[in-house]
């Protein structure tokens, strides 16, 4: 038998991709990487910069309908079930709002329904993240949380 072959039939096709990491793996990569910042105010910046993987809202896709209520600043959350999982796309007025959307978004993006309300997002607690924020910052966050929920609530 020829090494290709021996490679070959070693190599599993998936006709699927891998599954992606549950919100609770997601959580566990924020909390290892921001919690070896000490300073608050930088691992703040730091996370307001997290790339998230989110794909990003296009500028005619940030409609009315897609404002999310209860935040100060402007922002628009996209939501579809895709494979049976929950994706999300988010974009903010605000830099700072953007970035802790992004990270609160991507934390659920690729879920199931079920993941997106059994894991809640403790790790912007842990870290001391919405501590440093306003209380319109925290409301506005909580209140896009609150729109996660219910999107996944209905697609159950």
């Amino acid at each position: 038998m020829s090494l290709r072959s021996v490679l070959i039939s070693n190599f599993e096709f998936s006709p699927s991709p891998p599954p992606m990491p549950l919100p609770v793996e997601r959580q566990e990569a924020i909390r290892g990487t921001l919690g070896s910042i000490d300073d608050p105010q930088e691992r703040l910046t730091v996370a307001m910069s997290w790339k998230s993987g989110l794909a990003p809202l296009k500028e005619e896709e940030r409609t009315e309908d897609r404002l999310v209520r209860g935040c100060v600043s402007r922002v628009w959350l996209a939501a579809e079930m895709e494979s049976g999982r929950c994706r999300f796309r988010v974009d903010a007025d605000s830099p700072l709002v953007r970035g802790l959307v992004r990270l609160l978004c991507g934390i659920y993006d690729g879920a199931t329904s079920a993941e997106v309300l059994a894991e809640e997002p403790v790790v912007l607690e842990e870290l001391g993240i919405l501590r440093n924020l306003s209380p319109t910052r925290q409301n506005g966050l909580a209140a896009v949380r609150r729109a996660l929920v219910e999107f996944a609530m209905n697609a159950s």
